[in-house]
């Protein structure tokens, strides 16, 4: 029994090397900087975009919130932009105003375990099938930890770790989507049963704080929500198809 046992676990050794010699090859080594084209690619029929989801620009689109208990929160828009930010190849957007950051600030009345929000005032759907969600942050180098919040098709509501804000200047934090297992459980995006309605929404942020650090005033700033999505089934509807939205 022993030995069966050593073989098996050799022999998940094995395969967990050659998956992470495989991931390393296609440079998809880091879950916080993860690679679209290899989430959830089971078929060939793929067509990657990357489209823009918003850009901050747009004054009471976005709302925050705090507990009365934990503190004071506000949020305004700012003059400014992540100097790293590449521009997006979208001939749609390109001309579209990108001048602004969204910044928010916190001033607690003492340390403890809280959160607090940024949503958006509705939902925001995305075409396609969304594989990857990114968007810039200046998180102060403080320990807090952001996590994105996302409904599906059926309006079930889910929260996907960005990662933690201990960084100083402005940083690029992507999300992996991950795929239904089924097409029943988990984040459903596709199905022959949602016509073309967009699968997945994204409602917002939250800001889990790290309790030692969560005191004084805090400072965070936003811009440029993008998404990687596969826009397949989208770029290859037949003009004379019927729209099942009725």
């Amino acid at each position: 029994m022993k030995k069966i046992y050593l073989a098996f676990l050799a022999a998940a050794v094995v395969a967990t090397g050659a998956a992470f010699a495989q991931s390393s090859a296609n440079g998809n080594t880091s879950i916080s900087d993860p690679d679209a084209s290899f989430i959830g690619n089971d078929s060939s029929r793929e067509a990657l975009r990357e489209v823009s989801v918003d850009r901050f620009e747009r004054e009471g689109f976005w709302n925050v919130h705090a507990s009365p208990d934990y503190g004071v929160i506000s949020g305004r828009l700012f003059d400014g932009a992540p100097a790293g930010k590449e521009p997006l190849n979208d001939s749609v957007n390109k001309e579209l105003q990108d001048t602004k950051v969204l910044g928010v600030k916190i001033e607690f009345f003492r340390r403890g375990v809280n959160s607090f929000f940024v949503t958006a005032a509705r939902p925001i759907p995305i075409e396609g099938v969304t594989k990857t969600v990114s968007v810039w942050l200046c998180g102060r180098n403080m320990g807090h930890q952001i996590w994105l919040l996302v409904q599906d098709y059926y309006g079930h509501n889910f929260e996907i770790w960005l990662g933690s804000l201990e960084f100083s200047g402005w940083k690029k934090l992507t999300a992996a989507i991950p795929p239904s297992p089924d097409g029943e459980h988990g984040i459903v995006q596709q199905s022959a049963y949602h016509g073309t309605k967009p699968g997945l929404r994204i409602v917002g942020f939250r800001v889990d704080c790290n309790p030692m650090e969560a005191r004084g005033s805090y400072y965070m700033y936003m811009d440029d929500l993008r998404a990687v999505t596969d826009l397949y089934d989208v770029e290859n509807r037949d003009e004379d198809d019927m729209d099942d939205n009725w």
